[in-house]
């Protein structure tokens, strides 16, 4: 079937573009000698996290336990969760899955660290868990210096539980504004994660992973001798932040296909894809800006205008001339992540053709 022929609105990835972009995260990955373990909360597709592992992923990344145990599940047998989690029900279902496969965890305070010792109290091996340090982002993690040292030291002396590593996440580079400012807040990060890294390993605590992970800035900088693991998401399938940044889309493998539903006006179009099917998602500046509410592939720099539920605008003469009801148009979304999240499955396209279609199974998997 060629892919416009599909009802809308369709999530559909090229599966070429795709490709590429696994390629060359990988390449970079090779470069420095480092292991990718990719973010798979940008896709939540188990076939295409297999894809990310067979091209040479040391494992994956996920957000949320639910998203575990489906990978675990489909087979993918290196997880970790980077994000701190808490309650009992949650830990037992973590237990769950490191029973059946390598699970680690993130950590930034005692609580998690003691509930966590106590639901893997006599299992046959701990729980790794990699300690957040904050560099930037400002959102959970905490700062290099005494207590990250201290939590680290008490992550040593505590049974039923081990101290894989450290990671950090540099997501505030999605907000420098130029591509040469994001370089220097992706350096200062990873300067940062391995100053921590030398804090604890001077209390002669052993770490194995220095871990760190945004697209925007492994888009631009280099990696740092002593990280030893990225995490990038959305290089996967990228979006339009991710082409704005790189001020080339043609690497965003990602769509969504959307009809042409009325032309109420000679400069409106009103297409079948609203908030359920784009997210309202906007970034208003850095190299990630997105201007609209995702972008009309094909027509230049053209944005749909206004979202509703069901209904996306757009207001444009031009593009309105070149339009009737019943076309379909592809748009780029601004933030595929959540994109994904909106659909129960991709239809993976070839040369125009559908080739495929990959149920997305953890879509709604966010306990």
């Amino acid at each position: 079937m060629n892919f416009m022929n599909l009802d809308t609105p369709a999530l559909v990835v090229d599966l070429k573009v795709m490709q590429q972009n696994i390629r060359e995260m990988q390449e970079k990955a090779n470069k420095y000698g480092v292991n990718l373990r990719p973010h798979t909360k940008t896709h939540r597709t188990p076939a295409i996290a297999k894809m990310q592992v067979e091209a040479g992923a040391r494992g994956i990344t996920v957000a949320k336990v639910g998203e575990a145990e489906i990978m675990a599940e489909a087979g993918l047998d290196d997880i970790f969760i980077a994000n701190e989690i808490y309650g009992q029900q949650k830990m037992e279902r973590l237990r769950e899955v490191a029973r059946k496969t390598k699970v680690s965890v993130g950590v930034d305070n005692r609580e998690q660290v003691l509930a966590l010792s106590e639901v893997f109290a006599g299992e046959e091996k701990p729980i790794e868990v990699l300690i957040e340090v904050e560099t930037g982002e400002e959102r959970s993690g905490l700062l290099p210096g005494p207590e990250l040292v201290e939590l680290a030291k008490f992550i040593d002396k505590t049974p039923h539980v081990k101290l894989k590593g450290i990671f950090s996440h540099e997501g505030h580079t999605y907000g420098a504004a130029t591509p040469e400012e994001c370089i220097a807040l992706a350096l200062k990060s990873q300067q940062d994660t391995l100053y921590a890294a030398e804090l604890i390993r001077k209390e002669g605590i052993e770490l194995e992973t220095i871990s760190i992970g945004a697209t925007p800035s492994l888009m631009y900088a280099e990696i740092l001798p002593g990280i030893t693991e990225i995490r990038p998401g959305t290089y996967v399938l990228m979006d339009a932040a991710q082409g704005h940044a790189l001020n080339d889309y043609s690497k965003c493998a990602i769509t969504v296909l959307a009809t042409v539903v009325s032309k109420p006006t000679e400069e409106r179009v009103v297409l079948d894809t609203g908030v359920k099917a784009l997210t309202a998602f906007t970034r208003s500046k850095g190299i990630c800006h997105t201007p609209g509410f995702g972008l009309v592939k094909g027509f230049g720099d053209v944005r749909l205008n206004k979202l509703y539920d069901e209904h996306g605008l757009i207001n444009n003469k031009e593009v309105s001339k070149k339009l009737k009801i019943g076309d379909k148009v592809e748009i780029i979304p601004n933030h595929v992540c959540p994109t994904c999240n909106l659909y129960d499955k991709i239809y993976l396209v070839e040369d125009g053709k559908v080739v495929d279609e990959l149920p997305i199974l953890c879509r709604g998997k966010s306990q």
